[in-house]
Formats: C-alpha cells, structure tokens, sequence
C-alpha cells in the first residue's frame, strides 16, 4: 500500500505500483465507443499511461491536455488516458477540448486495472477512483518509468515521463 495525499491529508491506495523492469499486465479497459480495449492493441507501439482519478478536476484535465500535446510529437508512442470516469464523460471533454492524440480508457465498472496495479484509493473523500500515476512502457510492454504522485492535486512529472521513451 503506498501513502499519498489529498490536500495534504493522508489517503492509502491499494498497493504498489508494478516495477521498472517488468512487463505490464495485460488489462482490459473501455473505449469511449464501448468496445474494449487490451494491451495486445497496443503491441509494439511505446505506451504513457496517464492515469487519474476524474477527467472532471482540473489537475486531470491539464495533464490530458498536456500529455495531448506531447503526444503529437512522439514517434511510435501512445497515450493511454485511465480513469474510472464513464466512457462518455471522456469523450465529451476530449471532444469539447479539441483533443485527438490520446487514447481514453475506462476502467468502469469493477476497477479491475487499478486494483492490479496497486493504484486504487482505498479511503478518504476519492475512495475506489484511481490515484494520479504515469506508468510508460516500451514496445515490448516492458515498464520503464512509473510515478506515484505523492499530492494528487500536482500533475506528474511530464518530463521525466516523456524522457524514457
């Protein structure tokens, strides 16, 4: 279990992120157009996973924007946007926004991909959504870069995400 904090208050997630070095486990999560999604779509392609608590706050919002903008850039690279959001709450802000170079992804309704990946909020105000986490993978689905944001209201830290690929 790993501690974070909400406004400085201390919340718990369900446990520890997968480490550097390992491959990802496959994960089966909804498209904005209800059809599912796995890892193997993905295959050979480099992945950040950009995964939040609510498409709807601020924070993750900019970090969808920013990691949009990014994405334009990267050569054989994905962003995967991940959250417990609905499939339709996605892509009405991604629609209203004006974005096209993630991928959003839910993980409605058990949270499945949280809970394997040791980064679902177990308690406090956020319990059940998803802590603020970058995990980016090769295209081999090797991990090589994860981050645990330690205050969930601070975006990640893009660059040090960004410079693995």
């Amino acid at each position: 279990m790993a501690s974070i904090t909400l406004g400085g208050n201390p919340i718990h997630t369900s446990g520890e992120l997968p480490k550097v070095g390992t491959k990802l486990a496959d994960f089966k999560l909804v498209k904005t157009d209800l059809s599912v999604a796995s890892l193997s779509d993905f295959a050979g392609k480099k992945l950040v996973l950009n995964i939040f608590p609510s498409i709807d706050t601020g924070t993750c919002a900019a970090s969808v924007r920013k990691f949009n903008e990014s994405a334009s850039t990267l050569e054989n690279t994905t962003v995967l946007c991940v959250s417990r959001d609905l499939p339709f709450a996605q892509k009405r802000f991604c629609g209203a926004e004006g974005l096209e170079n993630v991928v959003n992804l839910s993980d409605f309704p058990e949270g499945s991909f949280g809970k394997a990946n040791g980064l679902e909020i177990t308690d406090g105000p956020l319990a059940g959504l998803h802590s603020r986490v970058v995990i980016v993978v090769d295209e081999n689905g090797i991990i090589t870069h994860t981050e645990q944001v330690a205050e969930i209201a601070d975006e990640p830290n893009y660059e040090a995400a960004l410079a693995v690929l």
